[in-house]
């Protein structure tokens, strides 16, 4: 009992309770269970040898106290050389596919990382989403999925913010990321969670068939992600049952939908296709309205045979119209025919098109002459103007046009990772910006092993067909843009941007690493 006696003095002493109130609770815990560990070894040492009697208590006293103050003096060291600490959101990251997204994470207290390591990971180290590592960042071990598509925005490094933008975002990228920084032996990680979701098209809504004694309506869209939930709703907003509801993975990995419902005559005619992204909190909805004609009555082929004979009637009238006006409009496209044949003779003379450094990203390196583009590896050190762009690797051409018909021809190489197109004048610079006509950018591009049209949702173009040089036809007047291959005059998309309103149309183009575009003269 005597060492037990020793423990409760020590409790008791000032020196502990001091101690106590400055470390943290788990080691005061461990600390004290060890104490009582050792007391419980020393009472059995006397009870069994009966020999401690022959030890001062002073002496068991001052071991213990040389005991405590090595393990404290340790733990002192353990905390000082804790340096900093990895933090991020405390909830998970959405990101809506085919867009940017940025995952924070930054050092507390802020401190410089510009010469830590920085790995970003999922479920292996060693397979980085991205790894800056001696001052620059590393693609020797990146992840293929993930080339060409991550960039360490370095713009806050020097105050610990070690963020990380994913371009493009594919349905993939769904998952746990690990933001791991280290300073020489010390390090520490952070557990982030991305969710990925996709706003699908517009409910197509179609009347198929008569059944039930009522009509059957039917609800498409695709392109949604995670699954959606699909309602059918009447005037009143009120909740209708479905008749059958069916959901399946296209080749992208996303949602399509379809949806069926009998509608009754005299009930529920007003009637509404609602479709919720449930991760987004955004919804789309299509309302269709059902006349008593198209119910049936007696005889359902009665309304058959009616429904013919409307149909007939329409398209009989619809031919006389046609015929009427083929005479006033045959003349219109002989002159429609001739402007197309002269616009085809222009594009073999294109416009001499140069690039404005003003606007260049600070990953971009221009040419002296001002008619290629490269991507670096380095971030170059450049006055953030209100014109650059600082966030995508984008560059404007120095021209713009207003109005008529300007053709160039860009030279985009074997690279992997390129855009080309046109945009407006007013398209934002700063921070994440949508490649899409929404965005008022109209381009074709390949981004690894996609070659497609970033429309809403993108349009996927044969990667068989991807050219070594593409022309840029801008149509201010008409209001398109088309591009095609300049090696074999074979048309890759055409997009119809409406009316520019005045505003300058200028040459855009998206480097990305390991490509090399080049206007041509």
């Amino acid at each position: 009992m005597f060492a037990s006696e020793v423990l409760k003095k020590i409790r008791s002493m000032k020196w502990w309770q001091s101690l106590a109130k400055h470390l943290e609770a788990e080691f005061v815990e461990g600390l004290t269970q060890l104490l009582t560990a050792i007391a419980c070894s020393a009472d059995q040492v006397t009870v069994k040898m009966k020999v401690l009697s022959f030890c001062p208590s002073s002496a068991m006293s001052t071991s213990l106290q040389n005991l405590i103050i090595f393990f404290i003096t340790y733990h002192i060291h353990k905390l000082e050389s804790a340096q900093f600490r990895v933090m991020g959101p405390d909830h998970p990251v959405t990101a809506i596919v085919g867009e940017a997204i940025v995952l924070p994470c930054y050092l507390f207290p802020r401190m410089s990382a510009v010469n830590m390591e920085v790995r970003w990971f999922r479920s292996e180290f060693l397979s980085s989403v991205h790894l800056y590592h001696e001052g620059k960042d590393q693609y020797g071990k990146q992840m293929p999925d993930y080339r060409g598509r991550t960039e360490l925005l370095k713009a806050g490094i020097t105050d610990g913010n070690v963020s990380l933008q994913i371009l493009n975002i594919r349905r993939s990228d769904e998952g746990q990321y690990y933001c791991f920084v280290q300073d020489g032996p010390f390090y520490e990680e952070v557990l982030l969670e991305l969710k990925v979701a996709a706003l699908g098209s517009n409910p197509l809504v179609s009347v198929e068939s008569h059944q039930d004694g009522g009509i059957r309506v039917v609800c498409q869209s695709a392109g949604w992600y995670p699954e959606p939930k699909v309602l059918w709703r009447d005037r009143s907003r009120q909740e209708l049952p479905s008749l059958s509801e069916a959901k399946s993975l296209g080749d992208s990995g996303l949602f399509e939908t379809e949806n069926s419902i009998i509608i009754k005559e005299h009930s529920n005619q007003n009637l509404s296709c609602w479709i919720r992204n449930t991760v987004l909190n955004q919804e789309k909805e299509s309302t269709v309205y059902i006349a008593d004609f198209f119910f049936p009555r007696v005889n359902p082929w009665m309304v058959a045979l009616s429904v013919i004979l409307l149909i007939l009637f329409v398209c009989f009238i619809g031919l006389t119209v046609y015929l009427f006006n083929m005479k006033g409009k045959h003349l219109g496209e002989i002159n429609d025919l001739q402007q197309e044949l002269d616009w085809r003779r222009n594009i073999i003379c294109p416009v001499n098109v140069t690039l404005d450094p003003d606007t260049a990203h600070p990953h971009l390196v221009l040419s002296e002459d001002q008619k290629s583009v490269r991507w670096a590896d380095r971030r170059q050190q450049l006055p953030n103007n209100p014109e650059r762009f600082d966030s995508d690797p984008c560059v404007l051409g120095c021209e713009g046009f207003t109005s008529g018909r300007h053709c160039w021809e860009v030279e985009v190489g074997e690279g992997r990772c390129w855009a080309v197109g046109v945009a407006r004048e007013s398209v934002g610079r700063k921070g994440r910006i949508s490649h899409s006509p929404e965005g008022g950018i109209w381009v074709v591009e390949q981004w690894e092993e996609k070659f497609q049209a970033p429309t809403s949702p993108a349009t996927p173009l044969p990667l068989s067909q991807v050219p070594s040089r593409v022309r840029v036809c801008l149509d201010c007047d008409r209001g398109q843009v088309t591009f095609i291959d300049a090696g074999d005059e074979a048309p890759i998309f055409t997009f119809l941007m409406g009316s520019i309103s005045g505003e300058r149309i200028q040459p855009w183009l998206r480097v990305g690493p390991g490509s090399l575009l080049r206007l041509c003269p």
